[in-house]
């Protein structure tokens, strides 16, 4: 691909209008959704990158949680409330009643954080499993969301997001794998992989 001037001129032209019809002003619901490694890290970078502006920011983590995190070490330790349902992988369940108890119990304080006005953004990872595997109501997480305080940024990760969670959201980034070194017999690795 070879520089041009006047394609590079059209392409700001371009940008500069987008940005002037951007008037509407208000938080936003981010899907991070795909096969791909990287969603819950993607979905931490906007924790990460709200508390750099000393936005107050939560943090639901659905399936994840038996084991070490360090978005999670790091960002507890600088006081950021988390609440993590700790069931693990469902591949790792033997009883899938606990699990869904489990996931009832995140989405509560997921619905208690998601009327707090004075959080600016709030991630919820994992969340389109329990979509998926029936443990939450997708009416209920909807209906949640658009009933969420107008200021407030929703960010939600995970496999498969339902169509009509897509729908509704304002933002759909799809993380699709090209290549992943668990296919060629490397370990998952600390401070790379959790």
């Amino acid at each position: 691909m070879s520089y041009n001037p006047k394609k590079q001129q059209q392409h700001k032209e371009n940008v500069e209008k987008a940005v002037e019809n951007a008037q509407e002003e208000r938080g936003q619901l981010l899907v991070i959704t795909g096969n791909g490694k990287g969603k819950t890290t993607a979905g931490f970078g906007n924790i990460v990158r709200a508390l750099g502006h000393q936005q107050k920011v939560a943090v639901v983590q659905f399936v994840k949680g038996v084991g070490e995190c360090g978005e999670r070490n790091l960002l507890e330790s600088l006081k950021v409330p988390f609440h993590t349902m700790a069931t693990g992988f469902s591949w790792n369940s033997e009883d899938k009643a606990k699990d869904k108890l489990a996931a009832q119990q995140a989405w509560q304080q997921a619905k208690i954080w998601l009327q707090d006005p004075s959080i600016d953004v709030l991630l919820l990872d994992e969340l389109t499993y329990m979509i998926t595997w029936d443990f939450i109501e997708l009416d209920d997480i909807i209906t949640t969301l658009k009933q969420r305080p107008t200021e407030m940024s929703v960010v939600i990760t995970g496999r498969a997001a339902h169509r009509e969670l897509k729908e509704y959201a304002d933002t759909v980034s799809e993380v699709r794998p090209e290549k992943h070194a668990f296919h060629q017999g490397l370990k998952a690795r600390k401070g790379l992989d959790w």
